[in-house]
């Protein structure tokens, strides 16, 4: 991963990877609290954080296509 310099500090690529995956796994929560999908869900807390590992996931696999 690459690291960004942001006002002089150096960052790892996974955090800001990871700041975007919960702004993304955010906004899918609540489309997914409008549509009603939460009566569904068992666990709502458990499924928040498959929600936010899927969209982790996703960035970086985005990420490294975009980078190679």
């Amino acid at each position: 991963m690459i690291e960004t310099s942001y006002f002089g500090i150096y960052v790892p690529g996974l955090l800001l990877l990871a700041g975007g995956a919960m702004a993304c796994s955010w906004w899918v929560r609540r489309l997914l609290a409008l549509l009603g999908v939460y009566r569904w869900v068992w666990h709502p807390p458990l499924f928040d954080l498959g929600l936010y590992l899927l969209s982790l996931y996703a960035l970086v696999w985005l990420a490294r296509a975009i980078s190679s």
